[in-house]
């Protein structure tokens, strides 16, 4: 299934089935009491315990995840000292290792994550277009070179940033899917509106896009100002109001979540997932949902 010769998004998309993408995996380990300290944090759970990677992983794969998401998150250059010649790759070749690892012989898709250079939700750009430029194309490298099936870039919510990452990933054929992040006034944090944001990104022909870490109340709105009739998705957040991201607890309900998704099956997404606050159960609720 990691063969995307043909895309298998817009198979989904014709079936009318969308593909399951797994849940969170930082809240879940602040649950499990690993303090979220330092921009690599998470990248250091893979070094010192990956056994609890791995189980978190399977959890997703036994709810009925079809696509299963690294955890790098922030194994990118610049979650380092950008001043130093950091050697990510490493840490890449681990983090992919492990999802493998819990995928064993089963038809999961692997997702490598690539995330925004900088902080999430970081409005002002502090570090050079060439910095930016390198942190995604090494990045975005080293997960191909692992292994990867497609890469998601996600949370991206800077034009320059999906520019790049749109730009690289076209020239070089990789398989790309594009998740926006946007602002309570349903724009990236550097201004565009959604609308010219996706017309920008659908000219760089990715396998789908999609928006994620949004409430579910502000993905309502910006469904609103969607054109549809190419491969989308979404996995929303269920966990903290604005940016407290050092306290995320689930304040959407596997339930309610379900609901939620029932709500925009008949507009036939290509996948659907769950992000911060989110947990394996959120991910049984949507395969049953979509297997009723």
């Amino acid at each position: 299934m990691n063969n995307f010769n043909v895309n298998i998004f817009s198979e989904a998309r014709k079936a009318g089935r969308p593909l399951i993408l797994d849940g969170a995996m930082g809240s879940l380990l602040q649950q499990k009491g690993f303090e979220s300290c330092g921009a690599s944090w998470m990248t250091e759970v893979n070094e010192k315990k990956p056994e609890i990677i791995v189980k978190i992983h399977k959890e997703y794969i036994d709810a009925g995840a079809d696509i299963i998401t690294t955890n790098t998150f922030r194994t990118n250059p610049n979650a380092f000292d950008e001043t130093e010649a950091v050697n990510i790759s490493e840490y890449v070749k681990n983090a992919v290792k492990l999802t493998k690892e819990s995928a064993g012989n089963s038809f999961i898709i692997i997702a490598g994550s690539n995330p925004p250079a900088e902080d999430c939700y970081q409005s002002e750009r502090l570090i050079t277009n060439k910095i930016l430029e390198l942190n995604h194309h090494n990045h975005i490298d080293s997960l191909m070179n692992n292994g990867v099936g497609f890469i998601l870039n996600e949370t991206l919510s800077h034009l320059d940033e999906i520019i790049i990452v749109c730009n690289y990933c076209s020239s070089k054929n990789i398989p790309y899917i594009i998740s926006l992040y946007l602002n309570g006034d349903l724009r990236l944090l550097s201004g565009e509106t959604l609308e010219d944001t996706l017309n920008l990104i659908k000219e760089y022909n990715p396998l789908a896009v999609g928006l994620n870490c949004i409430s579910p109340e502000h993905f309502g709105k910006a469904f609103e100002n969607m054109d549809i009739n190419y491969n989308w998705g979404f996995y929303l957040n269920c966990g903290f109001d604005e940016y407290n991201v050092n306290d995320i607890k689930c304040r959407v309900s596997p339930k309610t979540y379900g609901e939620i998704v029932k709500k925009y099956l008949k507009y036939q997404p290509s996948f659907i997932g769950a992000c911060c606050g989110s947990t394996p159960e959120h991910i049984k609720k949507i395969k049953k949902v979509l297997d009723e």
